[in-house]
């Protein structure tokens, strides 16, 4: 099942269910305004918003045309934004850049972040650039978005909280980065709206994809036309879905409607490419002792697709351009 939100004017926009084909949508609001009220009663509205979709399929003359440009985010504003870094690589990659060491506990303790989570940018909307020097970066990533958790939960039992799968775009601005850090009191201004893929789809659309808490596909990232990664997202994910809930819930409930995020996608295989331009960067640094790629710029074209083993892309694509 494909779910997405319809721009009409209010905050949280009304819920459609999207054809497989990505082609046609249908009003799901007799079944549910909004994908936050659908979440808040998943166990009644689930079985209403698999017959929308099941219509969608076997009758040709149902529903109407999509344009994924009048789509908003799945959830234009979330209750919460969690962040994690599930790939190893990434943080393995950018720390030797500068000459430091990775955390001692990288593989035993899954680091996170909270984002913005008020504004959650649509699949086609700008990303705005600021000052240059601020060094405007693309993150390629898979999220899932949550029921309930309660506090404590384990990850054996995590995973029944998860309740849809989506791609991601977390902005970052990398010049900001390190002196925020230093404070020694996380991310903020580093961290602009995040923009989200525009279905969110149930694990069991991804099929034999899904397994073990994590997503089996390949990530495409795509910069001006050219392919910067085409990463594997399911075997370098070293914590799964169902680690990161653990992790996040130790001393917190969360409600439904959460968003947690896989950080991104990084593979240690050159050929892979990258989910994000620090990597780039860092690899130029570690090959020749200075990066030479420059961050994003005005006009500068973003893609980002989760692709099958057909081409398919469940979760749609992310297309933002870049404006001052």
């Amino acid at each position: 099942m494909r779910l997405a939100t319809l721009r009409d004017g209010s905050r949280d926009g009304a819920l459609v269910v999207v054809a497989k084909a990505g082609d046609r949508r249908a009003s799901a609001v007799s079944v549910a305004p909004t994908l936050q009220r659908a979440l808040d009663t998943w166990e009644r509205s689930r079985d209403g918003l698999e017959a929308l979709a099941t219509r969608l399929e076997t009758d040709a003359a149902f529903g109407e045309p999509l344009d994924v440009k009048e789509l908003a985010a799945p959830l234009p504003r979330a209750y919460e934004w969690v962040d994690g870094s599930a790939y190893p690589n990434h943080v393995r990659l950018v720390r030797k850049a500068r000459g430091a060491e990775p955390p001692a506990d990288l593989l035993t303790n899954p680091l996170v972040y909270q984002g913005g989570s008020s504004v959650l940018l649509a699949p086609t909307e700008p990303i705005t650039l600021g000052d240059p020097a601020w060094g405007l970066d693309f993150e390629a990533e898979i999220a899932v978005v949550l029921g309930d958790v309660a506090r404590g939960t384990r990850a054996a039992a995590a995973e029944r909280a998860i309740r849809l799968v989506m791609i991601a775009n977390d902005v970052t601005y990398r010049g900001l980065v390190s002196a925020e850090l230093a404070k020694g009191f996380g991310f903020f201004q580093a961290k602009p709206a995040t923009a989200f893929g525009p279905f969110a789809v149930t694990p069991d659309e991804l099929g034999a994809a899904w397994r073990d808490g994590r997503v089996f596909m390949r990530l495409r990232s795509t910069l001006n036309g050219a392919v910067a990664g085409d990463t594997e997202t399911g075997p370098e994910m070293h914590f799964s879905f169902a680690d990161l809930i653990e992790h996040i819930a130790r001393t917190r409930a969360f409600a439904a409607g959460t968003v947690l995020g896989s950080g991104t996608v990084s593979n240690a295989a050159p050929e892979r490419g990258v989910s994000c331009l620090v990597e780039r960067r860092a690899l130029e640094t570690i090959a020749h002792g200075a990066p030479t790629t420059a961050y994003l710029k005005k006009n500068d074209r973003i893609r980002i697709e989760l692709l099958d083993e057909h081409g398919d892309g469940p979760c749609g694509a992310i297309e933002q351009t870049v404006i001052e």
